[in-house]
């Protein structure tokens, strides 16, 4: 079958006059075409996955601090999390992705000087993109928090978080887009050098400036957001650094914009944000649904159970960071076949890693939900949900390692109708299902469904070649 797609397969359409003239192919390009693919997805994985588990425990010590300042302010983290982690997911895995994508793509088809030009256009999208949000949710954060379930002290402490962090999220979208940039190349070890060390620092610093220690006051959750936006700071100027320096394989230049060339980022990052979209609002809506029958006690409880589902696009990441540069680069070179190998394989790699997860939360919810509170009820109804969605954990790490696959074919329409299902399944199949039993237990079956749909419809459709029709 993979040697009938691949005489379907048509590689995206170019810019009608690259730059300059087809370059010599680097080493590392190189390696992406020839190299047996499980070794080379596993070099590549593996300082990737360490990456994303060092940048999401910076979160998860951030919260674990915070939850000393009680529920309140647990709850008012709890709100800001989806808008911030949509803004992570946006800024890396869908705009970055395109990013890495539309470099992996130039590279793979020997156009250099096209890789080159591409830099200076992902800096100005992610930093418009950055700007906007900021904007956005320091004119209307208060609404959107009331809306998710927000009110009385935890909306106060959630529009305090907010404020700050949102004030400098250019930063994050800057930083991801450097990191996106060098990823593109097959470089994954640099990224995951900078997210490391910063990680090991960020732990300490949001200790200090969150409870306070010696002569240095409690800044509260201020303290966490001010910590984070020093952290994307020094990691930004360092990423800079590196492609600035000429060292990366797709260096920085001053050239003339290129509309096909924001076209060739936009085309598949815009369309991988609405994806990233749809999951954020499946949970925001979900924890809305939540909060309208239990309260915030409740919401805290769903809160920090989702704190481990937003580990798995990390964990997904891990293994699509390097998917979205082997595939776009095996599809710029016209190895379509090889590319669809990888990503099958890869996709294997993220269910086995993600369900582990799952299924070790469902059978000792505690171990995760104790390392934030001790709260009846929020331990209560954060061990339903664990118990019953944990299990699915696994399709949704398929589907979402399946879409960064595809952000490097240039081929999201599967992934996007898959996370449109699950939404409508989570959501109003949520409402419905609690209007009628009133039971959080069968929002949650439903929840997990909707997983399942997700993963499932992905990995069906582009076994089946759907990148090639």
């Amino acid at each position: 079958m993979l040697d009938t797609l691949s005489d379907q397969v048509r590689t995206a359409p170019r810019p009608p006059h690259p730059i300059g003239a087809p370059a010599a192919m680097s080493s590392r390009t190189r390696a992406l075409l020839d190299a047996p693919v499980v070794p080379l997805l596993l070099r590549l994985a593996w300082p990737n996955i360490l990456v994303m588990l060092a940048q999401s425990s910076t979160g998860l010590i951030e919260m674990a601090f915070i939850a000393r300042l009680g529920v309140d302010a647990l709850t008012g983290m709890a709100l800001v999390l989806p808008v911030l982690v949509l803004m992570q997911n946006m800024s890396q895995g869908a705009m970055g992705g395109g990013i890495s994508s539309a470099i992996a793509r130039a590279l793979g088809g020997q156009r250099r000087a096209e890789a080159d030009s591409l830099v200076l256009h992902a800096l100005l999208i992610n930093a418009g993109f950055g700007l906007t949000f900021s904007a956005l949710v320091l004119l209307f954060g208060h609404h959107l928090f009331a809306l998710l379930g927000g009110s009385g002290a935890s909306l106060d402490e959630a529009i305090t978080y907010a404020h700050i962090l949102f004030a400098g999220m250019v930063l994050l979208w800057v930083f991801n887009a450097l990191a996106s940039i060098i990823r593109g190349t097959g470089n994954m070890l640099v990224p995951g050098l900078v997210i490391c060390g910063g990680a090991v620092l960020l732990a300490p610093l949001s200790y200090v400036l969150i409870l306070g220690f010696g002569p240095i006051p409690s800044y509260g959750i201020a303290g966490g957001a001010i910590a984070m936006l020093l952290y994307y700071a020094a990691g930004t100027a360092i990423l800079g650094w590196y492609v600035a320096s000429g060292r990366n394989v797709a260096r920085f230049a001053w050239t003339r914009l290129h509309l096909p060339y924001a076209w060739n980022i936009l085309k598949v990052g815009a369309v991988a944000a609405v994806n990233t979209i749809q999951l954020n609002l499946t949970i925001a809506v979900t924890m809305a649904l939540v909060a309208a029958h239990a309260g915030p006690g409740a919401v805290a409880g769903f809160g920090t159970g989702t704190r481990l589902e937003y580990l798995l696009p990390p964990l997904a990441f891990g293994l699509g960071g390097p998917l979205v540069a082997l595939v776009g680069t095996n599809i710029g070179a016209g190895q379509n076949r090889r590319a669809l190998r990888i990503a099958l394989i890869g996709g294997g790699f993220a269910f086995a890693l993600t369900e582990a997860v799952g299924i070790a939360a469902a059978i000792w919810p505690a171990a995760w939900l104790g390392l934030f509170d001790a709260t009846p009820e929020m331990l209560a109804v954060g061990t339903v949900y664990l118990r019953i969605v944990g299990p699915f954990f696994g399709f949704f790490g398929l589907g979402m390692t399946l879409y960064f696959a595809s952000q490097g074919a240039g081929r999201l329409g599967w992934p996007l109708l898959a996370s449109l299902l699950r939404m409508i399944i989570a959501t109003a199949g949520g409402a419905l299902v609690l209007s009628a039993t009133g039971s959080l237990y069968w929002l949650f079956a439903v929840y997990a469904f909707g997983l399942f749909a997700y993963g499932t419809v992905v990995g069906i459709s582009i076994a089946s070649g759907s990148w090639f029709r």
